[in-house]
């Protein structure tokens, strides 16, 4: 039985709107950025160990797998030698308002039915 890897993360602190800190293993570094990447809400990704930023990760709405491969690949290389770090993520919209704007998108597409 596989365990669901998002058990390990732990929602450390809630800074102030829109940014948290989360503190993950080393070895789930990668999975948890590329998670994070792929919400779309995130401006701005900030690996720490110790307090200390290690690695600023800027993203903009569009960019490109391509340009993200390096950063992931430094990431990878991070985790790889980190044993514990924290994430601190900053959105550009709360969880909550980035779902609700996602699913009035979605229902403003879908044809009524008649």
């Amino acid at each position: 039985m596989t365990q669901d890897p998002r058990e390990n993360y732990t929602n450390v602190e809630q800074k102030s709107y829109g940014v948290e800190e989360l503190q993950v293993v080393g070895e789930q570094l990668l999975a948890k950025v590329k998670e994070l990447i792929h919400e779309g809400n995130v401006r701005r990704i900030i690996i720490k160990q110790d307090g200390n930023s290690i690695l600023e990760l800027p993203l903009t709405i569009g960019v490109a797998g391509v340009i993200l491969a390096p950063a992931l690949a430094a990431v990878g290389v991070l985790g790889a030698l980190l044993t514990q770090c924290s994430i601190e993520v900053v959105r550009s919209e709360s969880p909550a308002e980035y779902v609700a704007n996602k699913v009035e998108e979605v229902s403003d597409e879908v044809p009524p039915t008649a």
